[in-house]
């Protein structure tokens, strides 16, 4: 059974290391004047905002067990000026939930009363947009790893994201499918800040290239809170579309059926990140067998996501059956810990000032974990976060300059399995 309650990671045994270390540091044992992971000051304190319930709870366990295993990398090697990285977790649900609409920010609110730094979410861009006024007037950084929506682009100088605006995954969606032999396609759109951000750059890029979107253009979008789709399933598919793109999230459960019940080729379906997931749970076996999703950034490691599965069931989870924005999620809290540590405080002002740097949008000596890059701070040096996740550096919008598109197609068993990527770039 999983368990979701709100808790403080860490270990007492690196905890008491890093003090002890603090304690015997000496003015020459750090000549240069460089940031020391053991020097005093206030602890770093992390808040979660991700999906527990809501349209988007499946994303949940791989973003959260993501974070988590940042901060347990973190404090096994020392922890951060003196003491343990903590960690608060809360529900961001979503605004699309009527049931749950306020849960969001009723979770900021106790995040901001607690004073922590940094905030790690929220999945959907919709959810974050009803908060992020609210964050950024207390001051304090919010790091989305599965943010998309390009309305953010740039909204806050606390907000940066690890995963691509849709001007990525909108274009190389759109190219996927024409490269299929799609050029007049129907989208399924809901009708949220994601669902409409990412309609119109697919829609400019289709248009573009010379194709037609036959319907899900402006005033034709899906209502993500409805219970039947059978009217907006039928005006798509009276428009004979070569292929159909859904962007939306759990209304996809819905929508699904009534394409089968219509017979509809579901090798001509495409899906986004929202939906692009396991659904060998909710339908038979081979009804989503041929069809194509993607899902922004690079396909997490064998050792992220062992390590990352083994620290989820440890805390009495079930097993991690996604593994979608886990190198996203991890790659937020080493970058927020890295501004941490290069300008010296956890206060939030500083960690902003400085996630740029540590980025490596000035350059600097790549590094690939927590343990060599801080130990490069250490010595003085400027560095480079390699993201597990593969975004490059932050832009001045803070959004990633670089970002990994994975391209997925369907098996037999209804599971997304990876068969190529798109590398893209802003520039």
């Amino acid at each position: 059974m999983a368990r979701w309650n709100t808790i403080a990671r860490g270990s007492a045994v690196a905890a008491v290391a890093a003090l002890a270390l603090a304690a015997c540091t000496t003015e020459s044992d750090n000549p240069s004047g460089a940031p020391d992971p053991g020097a005093s000051g206030d602890p770093l304190k992390i808040g979660t905002f991700l999906p527990v319930t809501g349209n988007l709870a499946f994303l949940g366990p791989p973003e959260i067990s993501g974070v988590r295993l940042a901060v347990a990398d973190i404090n096994e090697a020392g922890g951060l000026f003196g003491a343990d990285v903590e960690l608060t977790e809360t529900d961001s649900s979503d605004v699309n939930n009527a049931t749950n609409q306020n849960i969001g920010k009723q979770s900021v609110q106790s995040l901001v009363t607690e004073g922590v730094s940094a905030i790690i979410g929220a999945a959907s861009s919709s959810t974050t947009l009803g908060v992020i006024d609210d964050v950024d007037a207390a001051g304090i950084v919010m790091v989305s790893p599965a943010n998309t929506s390009t309305t953010l682009s740039g909204y806050s100088d606390f907000y940066f994201r690890t995963a691509p605006p849709d001007t990525a995954q909108g274009a190389a969606v759109a190219d996927l499918m024409m490269e299929d032999g799609a050029m007049n396609i129907a989208v399924l759109v809901q009708n949220d800040d994601y669902g409409t951000s990412f309609r119109n750059v697919f829609q400019e890029r289709v248009e573009g290239a010379g194709g037609t979107i036959t319907y899900g253009t402006a005033g034709q979008e899906v209502d993500p809170a409805a219970t039947n789709f059978s009217s907006d399933v039928q005006g798509a598919l009276a428009t004979n579309p070569d292929a159909i793109l859904m962007i939306a999230f759990d209304a996809t459960k819905q929508i699904i059926p009534e394409l089968v019940l219509a017979n509809y080729d579901m090798t001509k379906v495409y899906m986004t990140d929202g939906n692009t997931s396991d659904w060998s749970a909710e339908f038979p076996a081979g009804t989503l067998e041929g069809g194509k999703g993607t899902i922004p950034g690079a396909a997490a490691s064998e050792d992220l996501r062992t390590r990352a599965t083994a620290l989820w069931e440890a805390d009495g989870n079930d097993p991690l059956a996604d593994f979608s924005y886990l190198a996203e999620s991890y790659d937020a809290v080493i970058l927020v810990a890295l501004a941490a540590l290069k300008g010296g405080s956890s206060d939030p002002s500083v960690i902003k000032d400085n996630m740029a740097a540590v980025s490596g949008t000035d350059g600097g000596t790549a590094c690939a974990d927590w343990a060599e890059c801080s130990a490069l701070l250490a010595d003085g040096e400027e560095i480079a976060y390699q993201a597990l996740s593969g975004a490059g550096a932050f832009d001045d919008a803070n959004d990633p300059t670089t970002a990994i598109i994975g391209v997925y197609q369907y098996d037999a068993d209804n599971r997304p399995q990876r068969i190529s990527e798109v590398n893209w770039s802003a520039n």
